[in-house]
């Protein structure tokens, strides 16, 4: 991208950086295939991943049972600092899987799901599935990318930072919720099995091991998706920090907790490649992505968020519909002149 989407804001942003032009991703795929088809290769499920989540899982159950009768001086930082960060894990988790990336048949990634929410204690795996995909196909797309702030939410927050400190430790409830109010949609049958799943599974744990093993559970999640140092991710991938880009890769050594979450503008141009081969994407087409990234941690994310008085939820990349639809219409006239002119050599 040759102009800074940001060029038009100074000082204090009071409005979102509206665009006239479509998502990067979709033209950068194209040309990158076109210069890499090998990266084709990389594409479809991890092995591996499947036993990263159970396993996962399995600590943070045996954490749980292991905390029921600690004293809650202990409980609360265990579950902030292990629980957080596994939960965290098996949120990014969760995400790899509505992409099919850990099997290629899309129930199978769905129940794998179901078993990561049993460790995380709260049924997000099904809705999480209905409204990502969207934030894909029309990223930055007002009233159809979920993941953009509503402008109430915005101007709640403003550039105070009281309220910026409020907003990155409630950050599980606006990403919760904002899809809900934002773009409603029927509800799946397979969401209402989820629930009913998660409560239930809740409830045992509470039932044999008591109230401190489901904060251990749910609490862990809480606290691993707002104020904790993973959580940077959700404030770094989109949120304009370098003008010239609206998503931002990080490569520091929390990719390693978080399923490689962190190679983000990677992830954008193929979402078909699961986290752990992202790397190996980076390396094939590395003149395509940054040597120095905007940041090098997820905490100064966090840190500077709430300090910078340049900084709030209006900091995100935003456009119309009918610029999308312009985009996707002029990128396929764009491929059928290259097929043609390649028929014709």
């Amino acid at each position: 991208m040759d102009t800074p989407v940001a060029e038009h804001h100074k000082g204090k942003v009071k409005d979102f950086y509206y665009v006239n032009h479509m998502e990067p991703h979709a033209e950068r795929r194209s040309e990158i295939l076109a210069k890499y088809p090998q990266i084709k290769d990389l594409f479809g499920p991890c092995p591996m991943l499947k036993y990263k989540l159970v396993a996962a899982v399995l600590v943070q159950l045996t954490l749980a049972y292991f905390v029921r009768d600690l004293s809650w001086w202990w409980v609360v930082p265990i579950a902030w600092c292990v629980g957080g960060t596994f939960n965290n894990m098996l949120s990014l988790g969760t995400h790899e899987l509505c992409h099919n990336l850990a099997f290629d048949v899309a129930w199978k990634n769905d129940a794998l799901g179901f078993i990561c929410n049993v460790a995380m204690g709260f049924p997000s795996t099904m809705t999480f599935r209905k409204y990502h995909l969207e934030h894909h196909q029309f990223q930055g797309v007002e009233h159809l990318d979920a993941d953009i702030p509503v402008r109430a939410e915005a101007e709640m927050i403003l550039n105070n930072r009281l309220t910026k400190f409020l907003f990155v430790c409630t950050q599980p409830a606006f990403y919760a919720l904002r899809p809900l109010f934002m773009i409603p949609k029927p509800i799946w049958a397979r969401e209402v099995l989820n629930l009913v799943w998660t409560l239930t599974t809740n409830g045992l744990i509470f039932y044999f091991w008591g109230p401190k093993s489901l904060f251990y559970v749910v609490g862990g999640t809480l606290m691993g998706l707002s104020l904790h140092p993973c959580a940077g991710h959700f404030l770094a991938e989109h949120y304009v920090w370098d003008p010239y880009k609206e998503t931002n890769s990080y490569y520091g050594p929390l990719n390693a907790l978080s399923l490689n979450v962190g190679y983000h503008v990677e992830h954008h141009d193929f979402p078909r490649i699961p986290g752990s081969r992202l790397p190996k994407l980076h390396q094939i087409a590395s003149e395509y992505y940054p040597v120095n990234p905007k940041y090098q941690s997820w905490t100064a994310v966090l840190w500077n968020f709430v300090q910078d008085e340049n900084m709030s939820s209006y900091n995100r990349v935003v456009r119309t519909m009918q610029t999308h639809r312009d985009g996707v219409r002029r990128l396929r006239e764009k491929k059928t002149r290259m097929l043609q002119k390649n028929k014709n050599v």
